[in-house]
């Protein structure tokens, strides 16, 4: 079942073609979302809802207009196309369409296992259960959220596109306390998926390296600070790539000249043991898509290659304001935002050499085997991240636990530094936010080696 006729969204883009715009797009969304907080050994908070609403983008050059409602009133579509129309102030054409439906590789619709909520709150507490095993947890809180959206795309071009996207993830965060002491341990693994995918994970196991992360870091030595090699783990360790390189590569900052890459296309921006992608078709993945938010079929994207840059991460607007191929990239959190360019699957491609390798290389520095959060500056890919779990590295051996470390830099300077890249990769669910909201994407890497980074920790 269509979530608006045909026949209203023809309307609409005849009415902004005719107000003169160049391009005109319509953007259905219906999503469900339900979420439980288990926290206190309980369930604190537990949530559902529906979402649903259209947005009517307009384009004209370089100008594009934006509204959204959550009526599917014929008279308040034309009202509001009418309105973001008079901002053009040129007279249009009329126009016939011809709707077709756009031919992509679909994400697979998921049956979601049949389960009632007492199923999934009896699951979450043998998780809880094992956490508060050790007597030093002081807090678990664990966050279930899921969401099926559905989406509908219209434009000018003849298009109609239409896509179900079942996302889940279950994000865990343990405290640990001794005495005066404390440390935080977390993980929240994601995918396109149903229940099945939350009882695939190895609960357990998952378990029992929280509580080692956290027991470890609660009686670790504060991290010297300094100059010094640092091995990055896989996973996680993705998000520095993202952050402080991936913005930057976004047509968004290369718009607005706003990106220290803006005009490096095909000259060397990285060492050349590194290759970037950023890839929408990994099956199951959190941030795959078949269609973006545009409705173009996503794609598998080299960023970088050899360490040479190779292409930008481009939405529509991107293209006109840029030149630059559109990727499949356009993405938006919901009705309520326009698209623009955005990160899926962000990963540094794999390497040669094992984890082992990458630890003998280094006579002294540190291995940050799980990474934390941190903040960057989008306009110059400043950035500092702090390091959750982390080790020094003595005469080519994983050596001390260390507290406290965060690593400090910007991303041009750190991509001519990675100098060996591992074998092991690993992808990890997180959310992005950027102009067009926040929206589920994916952060990977194997293990990496960076020549020299400031890391930051107490004398």
């Amino acid at each position: 079942m269509q979530l608006i006729k045909i026949n209203i969204a023809q309307e609409i883009i005849s009415q902004g073609l005719q107000n003169g715009a160049d391009f005109v797009e319509v953007f259905v969304e219906r999503t469900q979302t339900e979420g439980v907080v288990f926290k206190n050994s309980r369930p604190e908070d537990t949530q559902s809802g529906t979402i649903f609403g259209i947005g009517i983008r307009l384009i004209h050059g370089e100008q594009a207009l934006y509204g959204y409602t959550n009526s599917t009133e014929r008279e308040e579509l034309l009202r509001i196309t009418k309105l973001l129309g008079a901002r053009i102030g040129k007279p249009g054409k009329e126009t016939s369409l011809n709707f077709e439906t756009l031919k992509y590789p679909k994400i697979p619709i998921i049956k979601d296992l049949e389960v009632d909520v007492k199923h999934k709150l009896a699951h979450l507490k043998k998780i809880d259960d094992v956490l508060r095993s050790d007597a030093r947890t002081a807090q678990v809180i664990l966050n279930f959220s899921k969401k099926k959206q559905i989406i509908e795309i219209y434009n000018s071009e003849g298009l109609f596109a239409t896509e179900e996207r079942p996302y889940i993830r279950l994000f865990h965060h343990l405290v640990m306390k001794d005495g005066q002491l404390q440390s935080e341990a977390s993980h929240g693994p994601g995918a396109i998926g149903g229940w099945d995918y939350i009882e695939k994970q190895p609960f357990e196991e998952v378990c029992q390296t929280l509580l080692k992360q956290a027991s470890t870091t609660l009686y670790a030595a504060p991290c010297p600070p300094g100059k010094m090699p640092v091995i990055i783990d896989n996973g996680f360790g993705g998000v520095i790539f993202h952050e402080a390189c991936g913005h930057l590569l976004e047509t968004t900052a290369v718009e607005k000249k706003a990106s220290a890459f803006w005009d490096k296309m095909g000259e060397q921006i990285a060492h050349s043991a590194l290759t970037a992608l950023d890839d929408g078709t990994v099956p199951g993945a959190w941030g795959s898509l078949s269609i973006d938010d545009e409705g173009m079929p996503t794609q598998k994207t080299t960023l970088i290659e050899n360490g040479v840059l190779k292409r930008f991460i481009c939405d529509r607007m991107g293209e006109i304001k840029t030149g630059h191929k559109r990727t499949g990239s356009g993405r938006r959190q919901s009705y309520r935002f326009a698209p623009a360019s955005r990160m899926r699957n962000t990963y540094i491609d794999k390497g040669n050499y094992e984890l082992d390798d990458l630890i003998a290389s280094v006579p002294d520095g540190l291995y940050a085997k799980k990474m934390g959060g941190g903040s960057v500056d989008p306009s110059t890919g400043q950035f500092n991240f702090a390091v959750q779990e982390a080790y020094l590295i003595k005469d080519g051996k994983i050596s001390t636990p260390v507290r406290g470390a965060t690593l400090i830099g910007s991303g041009p300077e750190v991509m001519a530094k990675i100098s060996m890249v591992g074998k092991n990769l690993l992808m990890m669910a997180g959310m992005c936010g950027s102009v067009s909201g926040s929206i589920p994407t994916t952060v990977g890497q194997p293990p990496i080696k960076v020549d020299e980074i400031l890391v930051g920790g107490q004398v």
